[in-house]
């Protein structure tokens, strides 16, 4: 289908059906901010002890342990005895986390592309919703892990499809800023709401519900969401398209054409081969030009997510009160997202993306040089380091969306997602490299970071641009 757009500009550019679009859908990514990070509560590991202390030394706690009700009433690690022996199933619950991203990752876009925006965004908010509220129910390690995985899968699908449907159905300006502070933002509102819950609730099950409860408010979305007209289009389904834009023209007031697609339009749609075959993950590398933006897109991500999570993990003076860390870690979530809005706005694509991740590997790979008395200059470039990164990783939904074509926009948006997902499962390990050597983490992370920043300086540049609809539509790489 050529120029889509410019056949909708008719219905203009902020009416009221994008109002609710923008806000509806923004808001439906706040639960994604606390879902993933709330086991920083759930699964804190309080003070403790042996219940009747052991006059031998190489035995274990053979009668249990006592735990301290100081900060916590319960954490799944005093409801399970996660410690010494068990200490490592506390980790590992997050890894089984993780595995559920990544699965979630690799199939909601098969999904998405083949049935629809709609019907995946409001399944895995469903999946999330419900089986977040089973957790609180588990009655052994085994199955609250289980549900975990399923949790993980339910939300970034969850995230991906509703940052896909916005796209989808927003153009231009609003779709910028819907990806860049809309659903980012929101994402750090709920990242930001998690140790207000937790501070007043220090109960792992009751704090899970209550996580979990706002879910339901979501479901009269269902009544002002719409498919995405754009990839009702790629499947040649012409009519279903014409309805939701009439009845977007009618909520903003605005009588619309007789004809919204020219019959030699629908006929070329109807006659395009690659409206009439379903998509796999073999099609994003299928050609020349989507091979190289994919293969360069997935690694970029994989450094981003390593970057972040790791310097996440290893930033100094990050001890003491939970709550507090919690909510600076996600106050500087606001910041990183507010930078890379104004970049988005009044710089291209193909300078936001490099600048960021090359500023951002430099500063780690400048704390070597800094002496070890100059503490606060070293946790400046951090955060500063921590901020771009961070604005990178938000940039990267947005770009990723207009470099791919619609018929596998979402596809490629969970294969990229999926294999950041490689670099957080990395990040763990280059934060315990600090052990042995402080500034060793700063130096991966930053050389690598450095080098994938240069990288993306191949993309081609996609501001102000179309959309692509097809395979045969994407652009090649700006050697």
């Amino acid at each position: 289908m050529k120029d889509y757009e410019e056949i909708t500009s008719f219905l203009g550019e902020w009416g009221p059906f994008q109002k609710v679009i923008f806000l509806l859908l923004s808001l439906s990514s706040i639960p994604n901010g606390y879902v993933g990070m709330a086991m920083v509560f759930l699964a804190d590991i309080p003070p403790h002890r042996c219940r009747i202390p052991q006059l031998n030394f190489s035995e274990g706690c053979l009668d249990g342990w006592e735990f301290s009700k100081e900060q916590y009433r319960s954490t799944i690690v005093t409801e399970w005895d996660l410690v010494c022996d068990n200490a490592w199933k506390t980790p590992f619950t997050v890894t089984i986390f993780f595995f559920g991203v990544l699965s979630g990752s690799f199939l909601s876009g098969i999904i998405s592309d083949r049935y629809g925006r709609r019907f995946i965004f409001f399944a895995t908010l469903a999946l999330q919703t419900v089986f977040s509220i089973l957790q609180a129910a588990a009655n052994s390690w085994e199955l609250f892990c289980a549900l975990y995985f399923i949790v993980g899968m339910g939300q970034i699908a969850n995230y991906c499809a509703a940052f896909i449907l916005g796209s989808e159905l927003l153009i231009r300006n609003v779709r910028i800023n819907f990806a860049s502070l809309g659903v980012s933002m929101c994402y750090a509102i709920g990242y930001t709401a998690l140790p207000m819950f937790a501070w007043f609730i220090r109960s792992w099950r009751i704090l899970l519900i209550a996580l979990s409860i706002p879910g339901f408010l979501y479901i009269p979305l269902w009544w002002y969401i719409p498919e995405s007209p754009r990839w009702l289009l790629s499947q040649g389904r012409v009519k279903e398209a014409e309805d939701i834009i009439r009845a977007a023209a009618r909520k903003n007031g605005i009588t619309p054409p007789d004809v919204i697609f020219k019959p030699e339009d629908c006929e070329q749609l109807m006659e395009n081969k690659e409206s009439q075959r379903l998509y796999t993950w073999l099609d994003l590398i299928k050609t020349t030009n989507i091979r190289n933006i994919t293969l360069i897109s997935i690694i970029i991500w994989i450094v981003i997510s390593m970057t972040y999570y790791g310097m996440s993990l290893n930033t100094p003076n990050m001890d003491g009160d939970p709550y507090f860390n919690c909510l600076v870690a996600a106050s500087s979530e606001f910041l990183g997202y507010g930078s890379i809005w104004l970049f988005i706005r009044y710089t291209p694509r193909r300078f936001t993306l490099p600048f960021t991740m090359i500023l951002s590997g430099t500063l780690l790979l400048i704390i070597k040089f800094i002496p070890q008395d100059m503490h606060a200059l070293s946790l400046t470039l951090v955060m500063i380091g921590k901020t771009g990164v961070t604005g990178a990783f938000g940039f990267l939904y947005l770009y990723g969306t207009e470099l791919f074509p619609t018929v596998v926009r979402n596809m490629a948006l969970g294969a990229t997602s999926m294999a950041s997902r490689v670099g957080s499962t990395v990040s763990p390990y280059i934060a315990y490299m600090g052990t042995y050597n402080k500034i060793l983490p700063y130096i991966l992370m930053g050389g690598t970071t450095v080098i994938a920043g240069v990288l993306s300086l191949l993309l081609p540049e996609t501001k102000g641009e179309q959309l692509p609809e097809f395979i045969n539509q994407v652009k090649p790489l700006r050697w």
